[in-house]
Formats: structure tokens, sequence, C-alpha cells
């Protein structure tokens, strides 16, 4: 199962230059800021946690989100990629869904949120499938859905 073989690390020394490394297909790169920026602005933001996602052992993947509560009372989801060579095999869902687990041991920790852009259309088919909720929230270019974690 792939679940086994996906975790979580804390961007540190050793793994910030892989994630700076990584990249999403040509048509994605309109929707994300590119590994190197979420990184710098964590050390200027404390409060954003960036994290490497690891398969068997690889830095295939990035996520960052915010420890503190934002705009619609929650928690915000900042980003979340998968490299383009491993897109596609289920390792961003399980990530999103061992990102979520950390996300609700945060301190009133209710509701999350992520916003993304309407025509993103792989970023809507995995955060319907966890149970996101678009309630018509925007902010700017971008829509925010919300997944209600406790209530």
């Amino acid at each position: 199962m792939i679940s086994e073989h996906v975790k979580l690390v804390e961007v540190n020394a050793e793994n910030w230059y892989d994630c700076c490394k990584l990249e999403v297909s040509e048509d994605q790169k309109k929707y994300l800021e590119p590994n190197a920026i979420s990184i710098a602005q964590s050390k200027y933001e404390p409060t954003l946690k960036p994290w490497a996602i690891y398969y068997e052992e690889k830095v295939v993947g990035f996520l960052m989100y915010n420890t503190v509560q934002e705009e619609l009372d929650g928690y915000w989801v900042y980003r979340i990629m998968v490299d383009q060579e491993y897109q596609g095999k289920g390792i961003g869902k399980v990530a999103t869904k061992l990102m979520l687990a950390e996300m609700a041991k945060l301190a009133n920790a209710n509701r999350i949120v992520v916003g993304y852009h309407p025509s993103n259309v792989g970023a809507h088919q995995l955060y319907a499938s966890l149970g996101f909720i678009d309630y018509g929230n925007r902010f700017g270019k971008e829509m925010a859905v919300i997944k209600d974690i406790k209530g």
C-alpha cells in the first residue's frame, strides 16, 4: 500500500535543497510559487510550517501550512505539491491526509481552509475527495474551500 511509503519531514538542513529542485508540470506552474519562495517565506513568517514529502526515502513533494488561525476562523494550507514525476500515484492525497492530521493537533483546530485557483482541476479533485466544501468564499483570484474537523 502506498501510504506505508509516504511520510512528512519538517524542512531542514538536509532536505531543503531537494525541496527547491522539485517541479510541477508546465501547466501547473501558473498556480504555485516555487518551493524556494515558500521556504524563504517560512523563515520570515515563523508561524508557517514547511514540510518535505518523502516517498520511499526520497523527497518528492512539499507542503506548508500556517499554525495560527486566519480568515474564515481556520488554519490555512499554504502549499502542497508533488514533483511531476511522482504525480498520479496517490502520494499527494496520502501526504495531505498526514498534513491534516498534524493540523488537527493545533490549538482550537476546528476548521482547515485551503485556497486555490478555480481552474486548478487537480486541486479541486483532491480537496473535494478529502471532504473540503466550497461555500462560495473567494479571496482575489482564489476560491477557498473548508473542512470542518471538529464540532
